[in-house]
């Protein structure tokens, strides 16, 4: 669930407003001491509640800290630090805005707006560009109908051998008890007359004259 956006003023219920005050004041130290471990940097953080409770963190000896804050800003004005990231937030946005700007111009040209200002060289580029595009689409969809046809095949294999086994278990299901035992014994019978067959043997050559007298 996406959360709305809060509005930026004091809270009038004084239980919600501890409740806030106890969740943000956490979780403002607990990015502090992140900070001082992930970056090695030397944090110090103070707050004071509405009722004067003092809560605090320092990632070394807070005193020391303190001193080399002060050390550091005893020569300097005490609107410099807040000149300066004015007037460097008013650059970042700046430069932000004329980024935005050229890449609306430049998706208006691709959708064949804003094109009477173009030059033959502009056009020429845009028109690469489109192609590039729409070889790269292409290629995607040629990759997935392959994706595609490839799964299909292994589902028809699939289907197939499943058929299979299922009309092999319909055939086994028709047959009658009488019908199994008649081929089992039509097998069996047949068994001994091959062997029979292929081991008798037939003196058939014809001779003329006397018997021979055997011993």
């Amino acid at each position: 669930m996406v959360r709305g956006k809060i509005e930026m003023k004091k809270i009038e219920n004084a239980t919600s407003r501890q409740v806030t005050f106890s969740k943000r004041r956490s979780g403002l130290l607990k990015k502090a001491h992140e900070l001082s471990v992930l970056c090695d940097a030397e944090v110090a953080v103070i707050v004071f509640s509405q009722n004067g409770k003092l809560y605090q963190f320092s990632s070394s000896d807070m005193t020391k800290v303190l001193e080399r804050y002060h050390q550091y800003t005893k020569d300097v004005p005490a609107n410099k630090f807040g000149d300066e990231y004015i007037q460097q937030l008013k650059n970042d946005s700046a430069s932000m805005a004329k980024k935005i700007e050229l890449l609306e111009l430049s998706k208006r040209k691709l959708l064949g707006q804003s094109l009477s200002s173009c030059s033959n060289d502009e056009l020429r580029g845009i028109e690469e560009q489109l192609h590039r595009s729409l070889q790269r689409v292409r290629q995607r969809k040629d990759q997935l109908y392959k994706e595609q046809i490839e799964q299909l095949k292994s589902q028809e294999s699939s289907l197939r051998k499943e058929n299979a086994e299922l009309s092999a278990m319909w055939q086994r299901a028709e047959k009658t008890p009488q019908q199994q035992q008649r081929e089992a014994e039509a097998e069996a019978e047949a068994a001994p007359h091959c062997s029979s067959s292929q081991t008798l043997d037939v003196d058939t050559e014809l001779f003329i004259g006397l018997p021979q007298q055997r011993c």
